[in-house]
């Protein structure tokens, strides 16, 4: 199969203004996701709406692709850029550009889901440790996921799911496994043209999830296990951060 990987990169952000231009280790953010990217895929565009990131990208040797400024959300700026890429792929990756310690084995992972025949949509979870606290998983800043037994993805939430009758909410972790969403997605191209034109579902709006639209038109989303913890950009503490993390790696 031909794989695409695509990042969508804003430079406006409410919490992080030109977060992908943020230098962490001494390169910018977007650079960093872009040689994660390129450790498992041939293919990998950078779609964004900023000349300034545009000219990063490209200045750093990677393949920006200028996509349009109103789209309302990264599937959509990642469908324009796929058609714009000159590439005929079977999947579509969308690799977020605030994640620049996304690893070739979640990658792996992703690319492996398609190999079987049914799957639409793919995308990623992490259990939570059984020491989490009640507090961290129900952050609704980081989506919970529900599986079915063949491991397809029943309901995404930012609330706690399932909820645990009779139990207290300190021993929730430890009496069941609770799923945290990672933010990676990939489909089939096909698949990909056509999602990007359905109308927002009342679920999704309900919990401001774009999964849940996909769900709510039938398809099937196919979730992979990772046991690595990633580190998200979306404030400048989170660069503050993750430059200690890359320090104390020492990578």
């Amino acid at each position: 199969m031909v794989f695409a990987a695509i990042i969508p990169a804003r430079y406006a952000s409410t919490r992080f203004p030109a977060k992908p231009l943020a230098v962490l280790g001494g390169k910018p953010v977007i650079i960093r996701v872009c040689e994660q990217a390129g450790k498992v895929f041939d293919n990998v565009f950078v779609a964004t709406d900023d000349v300034r990131i545009f000219d990063v990208v490209k200045d750093y040797g990677f393949t920006p692709i200028m996509t349009r400024s109103d789209h309302k959300s990264g599937t959509d700026r990642c469908y324009e850029a796929y058609v714009k890429c000159g590439v005929k792929a079977d999947v579509v990756v969308n690799i977020q550009g605030d994640e620049p310690f996304i690893q070739p084995s979640q990658l792996q992972t992703i690319k492996s889901l398609f190999e079987i025949d049914d799957t639409d949509i793919a995308t990623l979870v992490k259990p939570f440790a059984p020491d989490t606290t009640f507090e961290k998983i129900s952050n609704p800043n980081s989506p919970k996921v529900v599986v079915d037994d063949n491991w397809n993805a029943l309901y995404f939430s930012r609330s706690v799911i399932p909820y645990l009758r009779g139990v207290p909410e300190n021993e929730w972790t430890s009496r069941h496994i609770y799923y945290k969403h990672i933010g990676l997605y990939a489909f089939r191209a096909a698949v990909l043209e056509t999602v990007t034109g359905l109308p927002q579902a009342p679920l999704e709006k309900a919990e401001s999830l774009e999964q849940l639209r996909w769900l709510s038109a039938g398809y099937r989303i196919k979730v992979g296990l990772t046991d690595v913890e990633t580190i998200g950009i979306d404030t400048p503490d989170d660069l503050a951060a993750a430059e200690l993390y890359l320090k104390e790696h020492n990578l």
